[in-house]
């Protein structure tokens, strides 16, 4: 059993300098190898390491960590049992829980998201897989930078000046948004304008409405589009950092009779194993059985289909019906699977009967495939950036002026029933 704490200068210099990380788990190599990779990144600085859950929580007050890496399985105190006592020492620390690709650490994994924690990182099984594994390296990074982003904004707490490599949606500490009128038919983006159509810009002056936000400094106005007329006969729903909370708070708040209605596409960027037990979380929300699409499988309403770990998920019109296709094509931004697949196909079928959302995510997937689902007379919502953990995914189709609504997430499932029901 250890515990390591670093001494820094003074709380004002604290809150103003990296990003402050306490790892904890029971190996001495993973801690040391996960230390490294983090202060890789001069904007991050563990400040604590524990060997076990019981230190981390006698460690938490000293080291006032943005973000904890907690492992699951440790001597003494497991993760799961720390995390509500950390949550319960200061409720705005994010936890990021980290776990070996195992069924039992995913429903593990997948059950600290409902306890608090702010997300997970798949852990490779072996310490030479754990020292490999550059897309362990890269996502432990990104999310705890996210994470305590995400804490300093909602502090008040100043970002790191400088150094880090910065990701793509996360924006820097910010006072709240002023209070505009109802009826704007405008919002602004704190991201790089992307080309419009100029069937966007016309349909905006008709009055398509969105409460608008304060404009940081370049700002991109968001110019919404009239959704299509048509009654959806699919939802079509993707998302990434973040998601699994969203994706439950989005199924839970929508009527489970509209949801029978039509059959739902889901695509969370996941590995294999932890979107079997994504499916088991979505249907206790959403009160339909929801599943892992498999090869050949019927597309059928009142079901959601979600996009198994390292498989491209699409559809097909067969003589029979619709059904679910899965591939190894090459990933599509990175991922596998990918919502630009998914979208596209959902495109070719059912065109202007086509409902999409995206939620929460970093970088840009599903930006294509909604060019492609609008162009053929679909509708998109997208989550709002103030409610968002990462705004990449959702502000990039925003952004882009193909949504017809950009919303906090605490409305987008009344929002969704409302377009299942036939209204707009």
């Amino acid at each position: 059993m250890s515990v390591t704490l670093q001494k820094t200068s003074s709380t004002a210099s604290e809150d103003a300098g990296p990003y402050r990380v306490m790892v904890v788990d029971d190996s001495a190599v993973i801690r040391g190898f996960i230390t490294r990779y983090l202060e890789e990144d001069p904007a991050i600085k563990v400040v604590a390491t524990a060997a076990n859950g019981l230190m981390a929580v006698r460690t938490l007050a000293r080291a006032r960590p943005d973000v904890v890496v907690l492992d699951i399985e440790m001597p003494e105190m497991d993760g799961l049992t720390a995390l509500p006592k950390l949550l319960e020492q200061d409720r705005t620390v994010k936890v990021v829980m980290a776990s070996t690709l195992t069924r039992k650490n995913a429903e593990v994994s997948m059950r600290s998201l409902q306890l608090g924690a702010s997300d997970y990182v798949p852990k490779p099984e072996s310490l030479r897989a754990v020292n490999a594994s550059i897309d362990f390296r890269r996502e432990l990074v990104e999310k705890v930078k996210v994470y305590a982003a995400q804490r300093r904004r909602i502090l008040g707490l100043p970002q790191p000046q400088a150094g880090g490599h910065p990701i793509p949606g996360v924006t820097g500490a910010r006072g709240p948004a002023k209070p505009t009128a109802r009826g704007a038919t405008v919002v602004t983006a704190r991201r790089t304008p992307v080309s419009q159509p100029p069937v966007v810009a016309a349909r905006a002056k008709s009055g398509a409405t969105l409460p608008s936000g304060e404009a940081a400094e370049g700002g991109a106005r968001i110019v919404l589009r009239r959704p299509s007329p048509l009654v959806p006969e699919i939802l079509a729903v993707a998302s990434s950092t973040g998601g699994p909370q969203a994706l439950m708070k989005l199924f839970s708040g929508i009527e489970k009779e509209r949801l029978k209605r039509v059959p739902i596409a889901v695509v969370q960027h996941m590995p294999a194993t932890f979107t079997a037990i994504l499916a088991q979380h979505l249907e206790r929300a959403a009160g339909i059985p929801a599943v892992e699409g498999e090869d050949g499988m019927p597309f059928e309403q009142g079901r959601i289909h979600v996009a198994p770990g390292d498989y491209h998920m699409v559809l097909e019109k067969e003589k029979g019906g619709i059904v679910v296709r899965l591939n190894q094509d090459p990933p599509e931004n990175f991922c596998r699977p990918a919502a630009d697949p998914m979208f596209r196909s959902v495109a070719r079928i059912y065109g202007g009967k086509a409902l999409a959302v995206v939620l929460t995510g970093m970088g840009h997937d599903g930006l294509r495939g909604a060019r492609e689902l609008v162009s053929a007379g679909g509708t998109l919502i997208a989550q709002d950036e103030e409610t968002s953990v990462v705004w990449g995914m959702p502000g990039a189709v925003a952004t882009a002026g193909l949504c017809s609504s950009v919303l906090p997430l605490d409305q987008m499932g009344a929002k969704v029933a409302k377009f299942l029901g036939g209204g707009r």
